[in-house]
């Protein structure tokens, strides 16, 4: 993959160690979203493809890889992991051209986050311990963990690396071989990954890449094959109960990062100053293509009319264009597909009877790409579509409330529960509210902020399981009770 060029840039599979074409030969078309141009080519593949790849993970999972140890595969992931930052031009190049994000995001955000991820598992790993108990003077008891087996890593295209590298780094930590089908939308950085693990050590056949598609293809091939023993899925619930049927068959072990109608609630005794700058960033961040982005605002009545005036003024004043230009803040949606869907939620708006307070176009000027202002909805009832379904583009709804539990009623009158903020200066409410949300993660007075040992996941539709720390390492591991009588 000649991923250094400024012109064609082909993406190929990577299966045990080498970079290879589909045996039929096929490929589709990579667009930049931001122009609508053809970047590149990208292999597709299929059932055949899989079979190869999960062979040859099979072969590494039995092979020297079984034999390195916990250290060893923690400098393997140090070294990932230094090797993103030292191209870390180059990646946000890329996931800028497959994404449409502006190109001081993938620097400041995606790329960092991508490195540290392998940073942060590669000292995580080397830190755990597992259980012992002595029962009196008749035994010890101890637990051992050892790697799950083939995992299938199924990722999405919004925040393309930066994803991929927070499953596979415990995956590879925990001693597993993984087959990886990137979307097939963004599919440059998930090539140049295979690049680096290959230069940092990693044993052919242990990382593998199958591009490709869903349905009847490379998606549905990885989630139905009876040699994958775990699926890890980032994407909408619809594929994830797909996924959840065709794996039926082999009862492999699932974790589900799924979707998200996050809401964002407000008391009258916030600082709407900090508010404001913070719920810029979680409505319309990566153009509002990111599960945790708080799609639903509820601000309390006599907060309201101050809040619409000040978020509306500073949402005007996002710049809107190229990518790569400097001071972009919204770039392109990722796909026409994507553009349309998300268009047609503002029509489903206004046929309910909304007003756009701003945004819902195309940008003045910008005739080519999938451009969309920042739009704010006010107006809307609870049992919109608009309110209720998921969006996931640059388009928040604005709601009033006037008692703490009507909003906690609205907050989860949904079928999600990924995220919530909050946002008060008064304790006792930050937690009985915060108590009262069904959500996995809730923030106070703050948005995006992580640290990567506690549980992040969501109840409902939006997710099974738990990643982060330890929640990471039980799913790409099995444990065995041993028993030694004294």
């Amino acid at each position: 993959m000649p991923i250094n060029s400024n012109r064609t840039i082909n993406c190929l599979h990577f299966i045990n160690g080498q970079f290879v074409e589909s045996d039929n030969k096929r490929t589709f078309d990579n667009i930049n979203p931001a122009t609508e141009e053809v970047i590149g080519t990208v292999a597709e593949g299929g059932k055949k493809e899989v079979d190869y790849a999960v062979s040859a993970a099979k072969r590494a999972l039995n092979g020297p890889w079984k034999n390195i140890t916990l250290t060893e595969r923690s400098k393997i992931l140090r070294r990932i992991g230094d090797l993103i930052q030292e191209r870390q031009d180059e990646l946000a190049r890329l996931e800028s051209l497959d994404t449409g994000k502006p190109l001081s995001l993938a620097k400041k955000i995606d790329i960092p986050r991508a490195a540290y991820n392998f940073h942060f598992f590669a000292d995580y790993i080397i830190s755990i311990t597992n259980e012992a108990y002595q029962q009196d003077d008749q035994a010890i008891h101890y637990a051992h963990r050892r790697p799950v087996g083939v995992v299938g890593i199924i990722k999405p295209w919004n925040l393309p690396l930066l994803l991929l590298t927070w499953k596979l780094a415990p995956c590879l930590g925990m001693g597993n071989t993984a087959v990886i089908k990137p979307a097939e939308w963004t599919p440059l950085t998930a090539t140049a990954l295979m690049e680096i693990c290959k230069e940092a050590g990693v044993p052919d056949g242990v990382v593998n890449l199958v591009h490709g598609f869903g349905p009847n293809s490379a998606g549905a091939a990885i989630a139905e094959h009876p040699d994958i023993d775990a699926i890890s899925f980032i994407g909408e619930p619809g594929t994830g109960a797909a996924i959840m049927k065709a794996a039926s068959n082999s009862l492999k072990k699932l974790s589900y990062e799924l979707g998200g109608k996050n809401p964002n609630i407000i008391f009258a005794d916030s600082d709407l100053d900090e508010v404001i700058e913070t719920t810029i960033k979680s409505s319309f961040i990566n153009q509002g293509e990111v599960c945790l982005c708080g799609s639903r605002i509820y601000v309390e009545r006599p907060a309201y009319e101050e809040f619409l005036e000040k978020f509306v003024k500073k949402t005007k004043e996002l710049k809107i264009g190229d990518p790569f230009e400097n001071g972009t803040d919204v770039g392109a949606l990722v796909s026409k597909e994507h553009y349309e869907r998300v268009n047609s939620y503002i029509d489903i708006a206004k046929q309910d009877g909304a007003e756009i307070l701003t945004g819902g176009k195309r940008p003045d000027g910008l005739d080519k790409g999938y451009y969309l202002e920042p739009t704010i909805i006010t107006g809307l009832d609870r049992n919109s579509r608009c309110v209720r379904e998921e969006i996931f583009g640059p388009v928040v709804t604005v709601s009033p409330f006037d008692m703490e539990e009507e909003v906690i009623a609205q907050a989860n009158d949904t079928h999600y529960g990924l995220s919530a903020t909050i946002w008060t200066n008064n304790l006792r409410r930050a937690h009985r509210v915060a108590h009262q949300i069904e959500a996995g993660i809730i923030w106070v007075n703050t948005w995006f902020l992580r640290d990567l040992r506690t549980p992040f996941g969501g109840m409902k539709h939006s997710g099974i399981g738990r990643t982060g720390g330890m929640h990471s390492l039980d799913f790409y591991t099995e444990l065995s009770n041993i028993t030694i009588k004294l």
